[in-house]
């Protein structure tokens, strides 16, 4: 099967096609994958993020856009700005298969372009488009007008890619945007997108995608479908979305409150998918190929937090707005994750600098903070009153960041600069610079270790070792006992998702699925008869190594550790009362590394050639 890029040089607004052969095809799959191979041998050591060195690949999988379920997500791989380290991010939706199907199994933007522009690609022709009129505006406002441009109006024909205002102000916690609602939303590529004035990005065509073997794929792909809505979890999460996990972590003291001081939040029904399907829910919707359909589309229709009907809030975007910042109102998140999107903003991110501002604002008022930076603090404010549960200071708090008004020059850094930049540096919750999403490792252990060694920084798609440690999946431990079996589970876990990152499909189908399914997949889609198990997760161990390599050679972000908040402060409440980080992540982490063949965090050269890695032991040596 053919895999083919289209290069874009955005200053020359020339384009090349490159076909992937197929030795490194099979070494790194495509997506996730791929984007970090291509991003070690490209970006060079020290590159800006915002210049015309950095690029940025925004890739499908050999089995995007097929019969197979969950197969509608797309990767996006750049150096980030955030953190200074290798960036990706993934979202669903529709613009991967509408990519293949335009022509091109991914794209590369490379330099940067001397005006704003967004870019058509209609089986297989590209064409550039002046976008000054676009620039400044909001994602949803700039999907409609290029579609009327486009003449394609439908939302189920052809896909749009897009930044909003976050994104062209080069917010470090800017998300890429797609089909409106659907967000590539961590590490600030979104800044990246801007930096290059690239506002936008449509596809859509005819393409064919070839399969070796169509009749074995769709049996395959019918199985796992199969046994995919037979599993408990999809189950809940079709019924109540990624947010039936907010009552579920809270009962486990898990829920990260008051910029992570407390564990426990006693508004977390108000703020939880039962309440979401009980007054706003309007229907559930799903990504291109999906049977779970975990999307959420609600509305209010009146009052101070009045909202269209749109997708969402998730899980993470009631979490880090809501118990984070001690919001327990629905109706204000609803509004509050509707303006997120539509600024591009990652929600996650976004949610922990708000708390961070909070604490900063109560430090400031009490005296806690350096009467300097108190003092610059309160006088940047002016309509802001960020005091813990404030929703309308939240809602305000959006625009400002998104065009970098007063104190949103600084929240648009991000929470770790944000807490810098005003003499608490302990405030902001992050590893590597990356804010952390919605599980205290303080109540759950073994995301001590998943957030610590996560190559992105602070992330729970790396290794989700929630679902061993809270649902049960694959087996149940104890969330508050430490195990050395977890982890092994959590190194494995992050090879597994490497390649489900790199095929592409939904981290959804693992609570169900195994590497078996998409072995038979992959013999199907791409001939690869000999293809093991064995051989399939050393392919996850590769990319795990390359993403590392990254940092080890950008000379930062190869440190796994957590924030002291979280080693050092005791959870005051619930089921974890008492407990630390740090005692758990001591016992893990030798454990990791001699799993990995790594040393104080970098692979040795006996695990690079034993990947197959040797073109890389420059980076070691």
């Amino acid at each position: 099967m053919e895999f083919k890029l289209l290069r874009i040089n955005l200053w020359t607004q020339k384009t090349r096609e490159e076909k992937v052969d197929e030795k490194t095809l099979r070494r790194f799959l495509g997506g996730r994958g791929l984007g970090a191979y291509l991003a070690l041998r490209e970006i060079p050591k020290g590159a800006d993020p915002f210049g015309p060195e950095n690029k940025l690949y925004i890739l499908t999988g050999p089995i995007t856009g097929t019969a197979a379920v969950e197969t509608g997500r797309y990767h996006v791989v750049g150096k980030s700005p955030l953190t200074g380290i290798l960036g990706d991010s993934n979202s669903g939706g529709q613009f991967g298969p509408w990519l293949r199907f335009a022509g091109y199994d991914g794209i590369v933007l490379e330099s940067v372009s001397e005006e704003p522009v967004w870019i058509s690609i209609v089986d297989g022709e590209v064409k550039f488009h002046d976008a000054k009129s676009l620039w400044g505006r909001g994602v949803i406002h700039t999907e409609n007008v290029i579609r009327e441009t486009m003449g394609i109006t439908k939302p189920d024909l052809g896909s749009v890619l897009a930044i909003g205002p976050a994104g062209e102000n080069l917010s470090k916690i800017a998300a890429i945007m797609n089909d409106k609602y659907r967000a590539a939303g961590r590490t600030g590529l979104g800044a990246v997108m801007g930096s290059k004035k690239v506002k936008a990005i449509f596809v859509y065509g005819h393409r064919k995608i070839e399969l070796y073997d169509r009749a074995k794929f769709a049996q395959v792909a019918r199985e796992l479908a199969k046994k995919i809505m037979e599993h408990s979890v999809e189950q809940a999460l079709t019924k109540y979305g990624t947010a039936v996990l907010v009552n579920i972590i809270n009962e486990h003291g898990g829920l990260p409150t008051k910029n992570w001081t407390r564990g426990v939040f006693e508004k977390a029904y108000d703020i939880s998918g039962e309440y979401l399907a009980e007054h706003y829910l309007k229907t559930n919707k799903g990504c291109w190929g999906c049977v779970i359909r975990c999307a959420r589309v609600a509305e209010v229709k009146s009052g101070p937090y009045r909202t269209p009907v749109s997708e969402g809030p998730e899980y993470e975007t009631i979490w880090a707005n809501g118990a984070n910042t001690l919001i327990g109102n629905m109706e204000a998140l609803i509004k509050i994750n509707y303006l997120l999107n539509d600024m591009g903003f990652d929600t996650i991110s976004f949610g922990n600098t708000a708390a961070v501002l909070m604490e900063l604002y109560e430090k400031a008022k009490n005296g806690e903070l350096p009467k300097d930076k108190a003092e610059k603090l309160l006088s940047l404010l002016e309509d802001v009153e960020p005091t813990w549960g404030n929703a309308d200071a939240v809602i305000r708090l959006v625009w400002k960041t998104a065009y970098r008004d007063g104190i949103g020059e600084y929240t648009a850094e991000g929470a770790k600069r944000l807490a810098e930049a005003f003499g608490c540096p302990d405030c902001a919750i992050h590893v590597k610079g990356l804010e952390l999403p919605a599980y205290d490792p303080r109540a759950i252990n073994s995301m001590a270790l998943s957030y610590a060694t996560a190559n992105r920084g602070g992330c729970h798609l790396r290794a989700y070792s929630v679902s061993f440690d809270v649902l049960g999946v694959p087996e149940k431990f104890d969330p508050l006992k430490i195990d050395p079996k977890k982890a092994e589970l959590v190194k494995w876990q992050q090879d597994y998702f490497a390649v489900i990152d790199s095929l592409i499909v939904c981290k959804f189908n693992t609570f169900a699925d195994a590497p078996e399914y998409y072995v038979e997949l992959l013999k199907a889609a791409m001939g690869w008869e000999d293809l093991t198990v064995d051989e399939l997760l050393t392919t996850g161990e590769r990319i795990y190594n390359v993403e590392r390599l990254f940092a080890v050679r950008e000379g930062t972000g190869y440190h796994d550790t957590l924030p002291k908040r979280l080693l050092e402060e005791p959870l005051p409440d619930g089921p974890a009362k008492g407990k630390t980080a740090k005692e758990a992540l001591e016992a893990y982490l030798p454990v990791y590394y001699k799993a990995r063949g790594w040393v104080d965090g970098k692979p040795t050269k006996e695990t690079l050639k034993r990947l197959g890695l040797d073109e890389f032991l420059y980076i070691v040596s």
